[in-house]
Parts: structure tokens; sequence; C-alpha cells
């Protein structure tokens, strides 16, 4: 509790502070890019059926002439807007459709079948994607979906493992290694021989992301005073935006997905390497009977933020167990993911998140993973959408900082919520209307992202607050992987998988109404901690009375003297 404390007494905000937070911040640029370039990677060119080489060599056309009388037509169907099938040729050539109109060409009668010779791509936007490299079209078309579900599914298994082992090991020594895991796996992904090995590399690549996200964003906020933790929590929130349209600019350059691959993960080896500077997290030293370490980091952060003195007169019998003698004693127990549910306000609070964190992830993937469908170029949509968090974090930001956690959390799901449902109920052809809808929504759904992160770092404490992220993130997997599945609902009825991505995230945000308040409040060190709070803030609304967030905090250390 007192820890916020210690840090001002060595500078608080100050020079460490931001090193820190840089260090920490700056990967998050190319972890954006790696959860969506499959808008690029996985992207899916007009195509038809390919013409047998051997019959063309007699014609002087190109199978691509989609205009006028061409070879194509005695092949392929077209539709009514002269587009041939994706997916079907004729059994045998109809050369009379050569000499007919599309207006008055009959070809219902005619006997097709899938394509046999394989397929011809247009690629004038994308030189190569996995789906034209191995033919995720037609009836493999659910492969590209499934390989991005494996990728969430390894962000899952990651949040699930490296959660745990990030309270066992310490964040640092995760971080490193995930930060290794990545690059490796990242730029073993370019060189991928087949689409089973693709599969397997990005799985391990998601299960890397999830152990920087997680370890990333506590190393950066457990070093953070109290006043300064929004801000800065904002500021990490911006780098994943500006990897959103940095991964525009690179899609738009390489146009190709191996060589898109290897620009999103080559540079993290840069990361592991300068990693072995970030300190590990003092709270989590102490926590873990390791009070020598913890002084050497406190005294290191107090000498480059300038206060050398205020450091050395730091002991371990005098002013670390003055703050922190909680932390101390909480270190004495083993906490698994069970305790996030032994306790009342505990379980209250997890499964609250779990819901936050599931329709936040639901909602957000289930618009973010499929930009061509807007009907505009897809590098295009990837910057406006990438740009429109600025503007949509930056209130968030300064909602939680004067409004408050809870109705910030519950606004940024209802209102994206409700925009989602009303989109459902647009018709397709108004494609504009449609996409600012949705970006309005993927804004407002980006920073409930850079809320729920906050947010669930100050609900939990320090002794398990790894963990409760990791379950947390767990269930954000679970809404991601959901995501993609959803959209099979449209063969049914138009506008059925909005209704759907919309609905849970309206449920969330009144949820949302019913966790606990932490504007201003000290990052809670204990579960015995969280559990006083809840039943100080339960005594409060009993009895009407009107009790800031600072008040609280006081009356909570009186008591946990008492």
């Amino acid at each position: 509790m007192g820890f916020s404390d210690l840090m001002d007494s060595v500078g608080g905000l100050g020079r460490f502070q931001f090193i820190n937070s840089a260090l920490l911040i700056i990967p998050s640029i190319i972890m954006a890019s790696h959860t969506l370039m499959q808008n690029f990677s996985a992207a899916v060119p007009d195509h038809h059926c390919r013409i047998p080489n051997f019959t063309m060599s007699n014609w002087n056309i190109t199978p691509l002439a989609l205009d006028g009388q061409t070879l194509l037509k005695a092949f392929v169907p077209h539709d009514g807007k002269n587009k041939p099938s994706r997916c079907l040729q004729f059994t045998e050539p109809q050369w009379h459709l050569l000499f007919l109109n599309q207006s008055v060409a009959n070809t219902s009668g005619l006997q097709t079948e899938p394509c046999r010779y394989g397929w011809t791509y247009n690629k004038k936007e994308f030189n190569e994607t996995i789906v034209t490299e191995w033919d995720l079209v037609c009836d493999l078309r659910h492969l590209k979906q499934m390989s991005q579900t494996v990728y969430m599914g390894g962000i899952l298994a990651g949040a699930i493992i490296l959660g745990g082992l990030s309270d066992k090991f310490g964040r640092r020594r995760i971080l490193i290694f995930s930060y290794l895991k990545l690059a490796v796996s990242g730029t073993c992904t370019a060189f991928s021989p087949s689409f089973s090995v693709f599969c397997i590399l990005r799985f391990v690549t998601g299960m890397a992301i999830s152990g920087i996200i997680l370890n990333a964003v506590s190393l950066n906020l457990e070093w953070i005073p109290i006043k300064s933790r929004t801000i800065m929590g904002a500021m990490n929130s911006f780098s994943s935006s500006t990897g959103q349209i940095a991964l525009a600019g690179f899609a738009y350059v390489t146009r190709d997905w191996r060589t898109l691959q290897l620009v999103i993960s080559v540079p993290i080896f840069f990361f592991f390497f300068y990693s072995w500077w970030i300190p590990e997290s003092a709270r989590w030293l102490i926590i873990n009977k390791k009070p020598d370490e913890a002084l050497k980091q406190i005294r290191r952060v107090a000498r480059i933020n300038g206060h050398v003195k205020e450091g050395e007169a730091i002991t371990l019998e005098v002013r670390i167990s003055e703050h922190i003698q909680q932390e101390v004693q909480s270190g004495k127990k083993i906490y698994t993911a069970i305790d996030l549910f032994h306790t009342p306000y505990m379980r209250k609070t997890t499964v609250c998140l779990m819901v936050l964190w599931c329709a936040t992830s639901f909602g957000f993937y289930g618009l973010v993973m499929d930009l061509q469908r807007f009907g505009v170029s897809v590098f295009l949509v990837q910057v406006i959408f990438g740009a429109i968090d600025f503007p949509a974090k930056a209130l968030c930001a300064f909602s939680m900082m004067f409004i408050g956690r809870r109705v910030t959390q519950a606004v940024l799901l209802l209102v994206p919520g409700l925009l989602i449902l009303a989109n459902a109920f647009v018709p397709y052809e108004l494609q504009t209307l449609r996409t600012t809808l949705a970006v309005l929504g993927k804004g407002m759904l980006g920073a409930s992202f850079t809320c729920i992160y906050m947010y669930t770092l100050e609900l939990y404490p320090t002794v398990i607050r790894q963990t409760g992220m990791g379950f947390g993130s767990t269930m954000a997997r679970v809404g991601s992987m959901t995501a993609p599945m959803v959209t099979m609902l449209e063969d049914y009825l138009y506008g059925l998988p909005l209704m759907v991505y919309g609905t849970l995230p309206v449920i969330a945000g009144v949820i949302a109404v019913f966790l606990p308040e932490t504007l201003n409040m000290p990052l809670p060190e204990t579960i015995d901690y969280v559990e006083l709070q809840g039943r100080i803030t339960k005594t409060v609304q009993n009895n009407s009375y009107s009790i800031c967030a600072m008040d609280r905090s006081l009356l909570l250390q009186i008591l946990i003297q008492d």
C-alpha cells in the first residue's frame, strides 16, 4: 500500500520511469502488426478457375481479361455483372458463349464442376498472400479463418501458461524469454514451407505476444506513481494504434506476405537485446522474499532519477519494512488461479472482468479482422481504423483521470455495442454509413482495451496480479477466437453477425457498473486488502456515506493498522 510513497521519495515520475516506459512501449508497435497482419497476409484477391495452358496456346487472349468476348467465358460461368465464378468451371468448353452478349447468354442449364486446374489470381493489389500461395479459396476458404483462430489460440495458451509463470519466476524473465521466442518464431514463419507449418509457428508467435503484453504492462505500471498511472497507461495504448497505421504502410510497400512477416519480426531481436536493461518489479521481488534485490533496484531507480541521497537512505530494516509490510507478509503464501474465486469480492471482480475482457475482444476483432468487406482499399481502411484510436483513447484517458474507471469502462462498452447493433440494420449498399459506424465502434472498443488493462491491474493485488491479468487475457482470446466463426451466421440472415457482435458489449457495459472504482487508489498488494476494501465500500454504500477515494484509502490504512 505504501509503495507509491516510496516511489515518490526517489523521484516519482522521473527520468527512469520515462526511459523504462519507452523501452516497454516501443515494441507494442510491432505487437499490433503481428495481431492484425492477416488483413494483408491473408487477403483474398479476385480469382477464377485457371484455364489449361494447352488450350490457351492457340488463342491470343489472357485469362484475366474480364470484359468483352474472351476465352475465359467458354470455360468459366459469369454472373449478371460479367464477373467470372470463383469456384466453378464448365465441364466442357462452351465455345458458343464467345459469340453471345452476356445479357442474352443463358448458362443456368450448363454442367459445371469445381476448379480442375487450380486458380488464377489478380495480383494487382498483392503479389503473394497465404491464400494465393496455398489456394485457400472455395472449399478451403475456411482455413484462412482457422489460421487466425490458431494464432489467437496461441495467445490464449500464452495467457494461461505465462501469466502464472510470471507470478512465480518474475515479470522480467518471462518478458525476455517472450521477446526471443517472438523474434525466432516470427522470422521462421516467413520461411514456412507449408500451411500446417505456418499455423504451428503462428501459434508459437501468439504465445510469445501474450507473454510480452502481460509483462510489459505490469513492469511499466508497477514502477509508476499513482497520479501518473493513467497517462502512462494511455501512452502504451497509443503505441498499438501507431502500429496499426504502420502496418498499413509496411504492407503497402512490401505487397508480399513473407517480406511483411520479416519486416515485423526481425526488429524483435533488437528489443530482446536491450530488454536485459529493464529491471524486475520491486513489488514482485519483495513478495518473493528477495528484499536485497528489491533494495538494489530501488536505489538504481533513485540514482537514475537524480535522488542518490534519498536512495541511500532507504534500508531493509527501516524504509522497506515501514512502507510495504504487507507485501513481505504476503510472500509467505503461494497463490494460484483458484484464489481468484476463493473469496467473495475477488470472485465478484473476476466474474465481472471475465465478461468485460471477452466482450471487448469479441466485438473488436469482429470488426477489424475482415477489412475487405468494406469495399474500399484495405490499406486505407486499416489507416482509418488505426487513426480513430488516437482521439478515442485520448478521451478515454481524460475520462479515466477525471470521471473514473468504472463509468468510463461502462460507456466504452455500451456505446460501441449500440453502434454495432445499429449497423446490422443498415443496407449493404450504404457502404459509407456502414464504414463510419464500424470505425466509431472500433475506436471505442480499442479505447475499452486501454481502460480494461488499467482497470484489471488496479483491481487485482500484486500477489496474484499477473495471474489475474493472464486470466483476463484468456477470456479475451476466447472472444477473439469465437469472433471469426460468428461471420458464418450471415449465411442465414444478413446482419446477424453484427447483432451478435453488438449484444455482448452492451451486456458487459451493464455488468461493469458492479465493479468498484479505483481512481486515485493505491495498487492493492494482498487479497485481504481487496476484501477489506470491498467490505468498506459496501458499508459506505449501505449507510449512504459520501466518501472520496482518498478518504476511503485513509480509512483502509487505519483499519489495517488496527
